[in-house]
């Protein structure tokens, strides 16, 4: 299978990464050419424009920063679109909106191709070997002959119905890690202020009932310093506004997600937009003077799993 990859970021970019390592004959095109350049030499080939790129490959993923950019590279003069045919696939691969890619997706099917959503969810450490987790929404047929892409990016994959439905659950999850950063903040502080060892606190938070992906893994770069998750609090905006406007157009009332927004939006405005997320807790460090930092944790998260062959997980329905 002949896979097209546009959008070569912090996650993408190690999504390519990992079909190329693994022999996929990959074409892949980013805004900034200078990026694609290990990946040229990786062995990848260089895509002129979109169209060329879909007319070329059997599969072409995107991975981009937001909806709006997916659909410039979608419906521009050159773009996707324009090089759609029968038997083509569309994989976006970026966290978007489900209204968007179902739009989009309704677009693939007049031009006689098939569009997947399947965004992926554990962090850039595990995109980069492979054992990321993804969500797939699409046909069954199509999801049976994306799978053995999907499980060389990912270790574990799950078809999780129709298209948009893989974007509902992506950023509901965004959305429950993000309520776990805030809340790991929180606690972590108020542990400082209590006058708590934060080594011993991270041990005592990991091993019982408050543990959570978030803290085993954000809560290390909090404790470095570094706060370096490669995730900015620019995009937990896009993924937490994404979630709350599902609620919306479902008429859900939420009411901790209205507060998780302001306190984000709040975060941006101090520290910048481009500000990694796990430096939420800067507010409260800058409120009580304190500073939440301990020796021996790291500067950013490494996947010391072994990559290995993903697979597909099915539901448990009695």
């Amino acid at each position: 299978m002949r896979v097209g990859f546009i959008g070569l970021g912090n996650v993408g970019g190690k999504l390519a990464g990992s079909l190329i390592r693994n022999k996929f004959e990959v074409t892949v095109r980013d805004l900034d050419e200078a990026v694609a350049a290990p990946f040229l030499e990786a062995g990848a080939s260089w895509g002129e424009s979109p169209k060329a790129m879909m007319e070329a490959c059997d599969l072409l993923i995107t991975c981009l920063p937001s909806p709006a950019a997916s659909a410039a590279v979608m419906e521009a003069e050159d773009g996707i679109l324009a090089g759609m045919s029968a038997g083509k696939i569309w994989a976006e691969m970026s966290t978007t909106d489900e209204a968007e890619v179902k739009r989009l997706g309704a677009k693939v099917v007049a031009a006689g191709g098939s569009p997947v959503d399947c965004p992926v969810s554990g962090g850039c450490h595990r995109a980069a070997t492979g054992n990321i987790s993804i969500f797939a929404g699409c046909d069954r047929d199509v999801f049976e002959t994306m799978l053995p892409v999907l499980t060389t990016l990912g270790r574990r994959v799950l078809h999780t119905g129709p298209l948009g439905s893989a974007s509902v659950l992506k950023v509901m999850t965004n959305y429950l890690a993000t309520a776990n950063l805030i809340t790991c903040a929180e606690a972590l502080v108020t542990a400082k202020a209590a006058g708590m060892d934060l080594n011993t606190t991270y041990e005592a938070i990991k091993i019982s009932s408050g543990t959570s992906f978030v803290h085993e893994t954000e809560s290390q770069v909090i404790l470095n310093g570094s706060r370096d998750i490669n995730f900015t609090m620019d995009l937990v905006l896009k993924d937490i506004g994404l979630f709350q406007e599902i609620a919306d157009r479902h008429d859900v009332p939420l009411e901790i997600s209205p507060l998780m927004i302001e306190i984000f939006k709040d975060g941006a405005a101090r520290y910048g937009d481009r500000e990694w997320s796990p430096n939420i807790i800067k507010r409260l460090e800058d409120k009580t003077g304190l500073d939440i930092t301990a020796p021996g944790f790291p500067a950013e998260m490494q996947d010391d799993e072994p990559e290995e062959p993903g697979y597909e997980i099915i539901p448990n329905r009695g």
